[in-house]
């Protein structure tokens, strides 16, 4: 008798709670979960266990990354290089609008959650501990603007790579992300410097010389030495292996022999984890056997579904069922997610370290440009290219 099945009224419910509950953000998706998986389980005598063992490698590898990418913000913080990046930024609004532009070049590269956190850790260095709502949902979009014209830069669009969609197609979505990301960092930015401009100088009592030999240079050598290695585990992993979470803990092992690993981190990122595998495992169960036929009109409306329904299902989805324009779908899917806290997984790697980002109304509130940037440069991508499918070999 309703007008949806029931499942998606359960998630719908769940979304909600987060939304609304947001310092019982975990509790309620756990809930949310439970209750999904009961009603399947009681209505349809639905395969549970065979359903999340066919997810257990998405699930590690969110676990993973998480985690390890935990681990390394820590020793990335430590290092002492954010504390110098004063020097490098602009001592004014173009200063944060030049540190979301490195964070989304970061991102083309390396993992978008990775690359949120690094840039959450250096903001909040040259910001004073003081950074609003609205810039950091400007370091997810700018992240996941970067990835998502990159087949490294991001889960789906390695997903589209390894299914057969070409690079270059793929890097069509870099043009509607650079117009969503000049946007993003204009208002951001400015509104971030009237909140808490960024500091002119570097403290005093903060040196990194690689020419010392002293033990605070060994400290600091070491740190950075950790922090590259765990990125270049991750991309190792992401491109050898499909596994990016694998490659960075083994980075994060090795780089134990040159520095103690900060286990406490990890522990504090757990939750946030575990939330976000229970979002990806209740959106996994909702009754979608295929998305409506291939068009612009529906790779617009993904966008806005990535941002409170997990991406990698639509992605799957949308390879199986073909004819979709890749550039476009990567931009859609990738950057659409950077709309509320909790539909990225860079999202919720920023809300670890910054728990005020869970307030969803002010997320939304004050990270109004993000739909428009999303918006500006779907069409401008449309316009200049127009809607070109490709149907996978």
């Amino acid at each position: 008798m309703l007008p949806m099945p029931l499942e998606f009224v359960l998630f719908a419910v769940t979304l909600a709670g987060v939304a609304i509950l947001h310092r019982r953000n975990l509790e309620v998706a756990l809930v949310g979960l439970a209750a999904i998986s009961a009603y399947k389980w009681l209505a349809f005598d639905y395969a549970l266990a065979t359903h999340f063992l066919h997810e257990w490698k998405l699930v590690l590898n969110l676990l993973g990354l998480l985690l390890g990418f935990a681990i390394l913000a820590r020793h990335f913080e430590d290092s002492g290089v954010p504390d110098l990046m004063p020097r490098i930024l602009p001592d004014d609004w173009k200063g944060g609008f030049l540190l979301l532009i490195l964070i989304a070049l970061m991102s083309t590269f390396l993992d978008n959650i990775a690359a949120a956190i690094l840039g959450g850790v250096v903001a909040r260095k040259v910001f004073a501990g003081r950074v609003s709502i609205g810039y950091l949902a400007a370091i997810v979009a700018a992240s996941n603007a970067g990835g998502a014209g990159s087949v490294v830069g991001d889960t789906t669009t390695t997903m589209m790579w390894i299914a057969g969609v070409p690079a270059l197609h793929v890097a069509d979505a870099f043009i509607a992300s650079a117009v969503a990301l000049l946007i993003v960092g204009f208002f951001a930015s400015r509104a971030q410097h009237r909140y808490q401009p960024i500091q002119a100088e570097p403290r005093r009592d903060v040196h990194v010389d690689v020419e010392e030999l002293g033990v605070l240079s060994v400290v600091v050598l070491t740190r950075v030495l950790v922090t590259g290695l765990i990125i270049g585990g991750a991309v190792a992993g992401n491109v050898l292996i499909e596994f990016p979470a694998l490659g960075a803990w083994i980075a994060v092992l090795i780089g134990g022999r040159l520095h103690p690993i900060p286990w406490g981190e990890a522990k504090n990122a757990w939750k946030g984890a575990v939330f976000l595998i229970a979002l990806v495992l209740s959106a996994s169960l909702m009754p979608v056997a295929a998305l409506p036929p291939a068009s612009w009109e529906t790779t617009l409306g993904l966008g806005f579904v990535s941002a409170v329904f997990d991406n990698i299902p639509l992605t799957a989805l949308a390879l199986k069922q073909g004819g979709y324009d890749w550039g476009m779908l990567a931009f859609a899917v990738g950057y659409g997610g950077s709309m509320i806290w909790f539909g990225s997984s860079a999202g919720v790697a920023i809300s670890n370290g910054f728990p005020e980002a869970k307030n969803t109304w002010q997320w939304i509130r004050q990270g109004w440009f993000v739909p428009v940037g999303y918006l500006l440069g779907f069409f401008v991508l449309l316009m200049l290219l127009g809607w070109h499918p490709d149907v996978l070999k």
